[in-house]
Parts: structure tokens; sequence; C-alpha cells
């Protein structure tokens, strides 16, 4: 069995500053430890299962966040970003039997968490695709759909775990924190180890093609910046219309052609 791994930071547990994300904080290298410690649990429960081959795509900010000395061998990481379209899962192709997300977080436009955001938060309000916000999850599990490969498991926030239900509700989810206004309620970092190792070795010997997500035949992306001038700037993009001093939208039949979209535009 060949596994993929995307990583996040913020929607690991106990997580709620911007200031506990970023590399240059005082405050980063505790969550960034727990982040370490929530991925490798989750590399234990899929050898448990059966994993051979396990691909970590360290998908936060630098893309080097991942301390590789403390996984086991057979891991190979992708680390740093090459601008490739598939971003959070690059390195994804159809040869993978699924894709695992950890510390995933909700989406722009949501209050389920203090970090709530879509790809860049200082551009993006928000991203819709057909009319509904779309997730990082949502991005990065369409790319694994566009590819013919199930998304297996997320652990984050409550909120991006109960917008995954809605996609497909054989996903296994867990819930590590929960976003009330500014604030988190997490449960213990001891304890989200445990779950994430033993829910992943569950969802790795489920029947994993239950967990396929099916593409919509088209797209409709809209794009809503926090500033004007970005939106303006951003419908000269090839497809791409201004259809409000802050929001452009971009249609078309190829996900792909969404991909590269948000990679220029956001």
């Amino acid at each position: 069995m060949k596994i993929f791994i995307s990583a996040d930071i913020e929607g690991t547990t106990g997580i709620n500053s911007w200031d506990e994300t970023e590399k240059s904080k005082i405050d980063y290298s505790m969550f960034a430890e727990q982040m370490n410690r929530e991925v490798l649990a989750a590399c234990n429960g899929a050898i448990k299962a059966g994993a051979k081959e396990i691909y970590i795509k360290d998908a936060h900010d630098s893309g080097r966040n991942l301390n590789p000395g403390i996984f086991p061998k057979n891991i190979k990481f992708i680390r740093g970003w090459s601008g490739h379209p598939f971003s959070m899962v690059e390195g994804l192709d159809g040869t993978f039997d699924g894709v695992v997300f950890i510390g995933y977080h909700s989406a722009a436009g949501t209050g389920y968490n203090p970090l709530s955001h879509t790809m860049n938060p200082f551009n993006i309000d928000f991203i819709k695709i057909n009319g509904q916000l779309a997730s990082e999850f949502t991005l990065h599990a369409y790319t694994a759909a566009y590819l013919g490969v199930p998304a297996l498991f997320l652990s984050g926030d409550k909120g991006i775990c109960e917008e995954v239900k809605t996609m497909n509700s054989s996903i296994r989810t867990v819930a590590v924190n929960e976003g009330v206004g500014a604030s988190t309620l997490s449960i213990h970092p001891d304890l989200a180890v445990e779950v994430i190792e033993k829910s992943v070795e569950e969802a790795l010997r489920f029947d994993l093609s239950l967990c396929k997500l099916k593409l919509p035949e088209e797209f409709n992306l809209e794009i809503g910046y926090i500033v004007h001038s970005r939106a303006y700037k951003s419908s000269f993009y090839p497809g791409a219309k201004l259809i409000s001093p802050k929001i452009i939208s971009f249609k078309t039949k190829d996900y792909f052609e969404v991909l590269r979209a948000i990679s220029f535009l956001c």
C-alpha cells in the first residue's frame, strides 16, 4: 500500500494564534512539535495497516516544518515549494492508494477556527467552487479525485471535519479542536496523537474505494480578495472576469485549470 500524507499546522490540537504558526515567532516551536507528532502518528497508523511506502508533503508556510529524522525509514519527504499547481499535494499521482490530511482547518469565510483561511490568508477573503466555500481540503481532495485517488482521512478542527462528512461520509475524521470566536477548545495533545494513529489505521483497513470523491462536471471558481486592486489585476488572467470590485470568476470543465488559476491568482 502506498499512501500520501499532506500536513498543515492550523488544525493541530491546541493551536490558536498566527504567532504559533510562524517560524520567526517564539510560540512556533511548541506547535511545530505537535504537528510533527500528529504526522508521525498518521505514519504509524498507516504502517500498522500495511502501508509500505509513505510520501509526506510538508504543506505549511515554508514547507519546512517537519523533522525527517523522527520518522520511519519508509518515508519520503516533499519539502519546500516547486510552484506546481498541485500545491499542498504536490507529488501525488495515480499510483497512490489514498491521501491522508493532517492538521487541516476550516475555510476562509467560516467561523470554525480563529485561523480559518484558504490558501493565502493575507490576500484571499474566500474561494468558492460552484457557489460553495472551498477549504484547502476541498481543493486538494478534488485534486486527488482528479487523479482517481481516494481521500481516506482528515484531522483538524471540528468545522473542517463536518465539511468532510458532507462531501463523503465514508472519509474518517478526527476533530482535535473547535473554534469559538477568537478562542479554541482542544483535546489533550497526547490524546490527539493516540486517536489519529488508531483512526488512520482503521481508515486504511476500510474499503478505500468508498472514499473516492466525484468531481463536478464543470467548475465556477470565484475568488474574493481582501483588497479590490488585487481583484482588478487578477481579472486579466485568461478567462477570468471581474464580477464585483473584489471578486473574480473563472469557469472551466477541467479541474487542472482551476488549480492552475489558483496558483497564479491567490
